[in-house]
């Protein structure tokens, strides 16, 4: 029994989420795994109701579950900040989530927006630090409100939490059947104390002699991501470096539609968090019209950390061949179809 906690969230969320327990019912039955599934109503509208974006005890309550399914959360009329900062980023540093896990594939019948990209040309996975860095959440204001203003914010890097996620980007590109190769992002020529995750970098790699690896700093990596994709592997950079270079990795893709993502505890002493990293699009939301893919993509990334690998492979297998064949599709890719039309696509597919 895998006992899963659902947050919908808001906009396009409620609609893709919904599809994926549609899939994850059959997914149940064809491999016979017992899915608990128990949905909370948090998020924009929440906030909306009540001034926070979930109950005072809402990491008590998610501590209980194996993983957490998340849809986008965001709401036009509300601060990302507030968003970030009262739900996703609390979960992902009580939890222990170091590793957000996004990958980027240019799948077959995808146009990505670059020339002269074929199938399988881009295939990379970036392996970005999530609890510390730049997103620490360490400074304040003073002199608030007035000319005098200022705010401050400190980055916070640990030996420690370098090492852990640097390590699990070279055991990731161990298991990898393409390059064996692991790019460090950093920008230690103007910010002195990633000297530190540079050094962490060096020290590592010394551990792993069968892969290659580069440095880069993140304007060059920017830049690389668009002019030669191809090259890169696993790119393992800090909370916002890694930030930066999967919106850059989902769009050179083809699709957001597509960009699936996790928020993992390797150690499963608490519950990991999956969610696609396309946003809540309110300008879609409701219409119909919403690629389920990248939410399913992340569902399948949930089964994988929960053990059920072929089940996993399934998932994957059905939406790729359903890109493959390019019949059902939603507007972000090209085609016509709709949320649920794409839905049963897939499950037909599976079956």
């Amino acid at each position: 029994m895998h006992k899963i906690a659902v947050i919908k969230g808001d906009g396009i969320g409620i609609d893709v989420v919904n599809e994926s327990l549609r899939l994850f019912d059959v997914i149940g039955k064809k491999f016979e795994i017992d899915f608990e599934f128990v949905e909370f109503p948090w998020g924009s509208t929440y906030y909306l109701k009540n001034n926070k974006m979930a109950p005072d005890n809402f990491l008590e309550i998610l501590a209980k579950f194996d993983a957490i399914f998340l849809g986008a959360v965001g709401h036009p009329d509300i601060q990302d900040n507030i968003t970030l900062n009262g739900l996703l980023l609390p979960i992902r540093r009580t939890f222990n989530q170091y590793v957000c896990q996004r990958p980027s594939t240019l799948f077959p019948n995808v146009k990505s927006p670059l020339s002269n990209k074929k199938p399988y040309d881009i295939d990379l996975v970036v392996i970005r630090e999530n609890t510390e860095g730049e997103y620490s959440q360490v400074g304040g204001f003073t002199y608030q409100n007035t000319p005098s203003e200022v705010a401050i914010q400190t980055a916070v890097f640990t030996r420690k939490g370098c090492e852990r996620i640097i390590k699990y980007a070279f055991e990731l590109a161990t298991k990898r059947n393409t390059k064996k190769h692991v790019t460090s992002i950093t920008k230690s020529n103007a910010l002195r104390y990633m000297t530190l995750w540079d050094r962490t970098f060096d020290d590592v790699s010394k551990m792993y002699p069968d892969i290659s690896t580069n440095s880069l700093l993140i304007d060059a990596a920017c830049m690389d991501f668009i002019r030669r994709p191809e090259e890169f592997d696993v790119v393992v950079a800090s909370n916002l470096f890694g930030d930066i270079l999967t919106d850059i990795g989902a769009m050179i893709t083809g699709s957001l539609g597509l960009a699936s993502s996790g928020n993992i505890n390797p150690d499963k002493d608490h519950p990991s968090m999956f969610e696609p990293t396309h946003g809540s699009a309110p300008d879609i939301a409701g219409k119909g019209i919403a690629n389920p893919m990248a939410q399913m993509l992340t569902g399948a990334m949930m089964l994988d950390h929960l053990g059920e690998l072929e089940a996993s492979q399934a998932i994957k297998k059905a939406v790729l061949n359903i890109i493959e064949n390019g019949d059902t599709l939603t507007p972000d890719l090209g085609g016509t179809a709709t949320t649920k039309s794409v839905t049963k696509a897939i499950i037909g597919n599976l079956n």
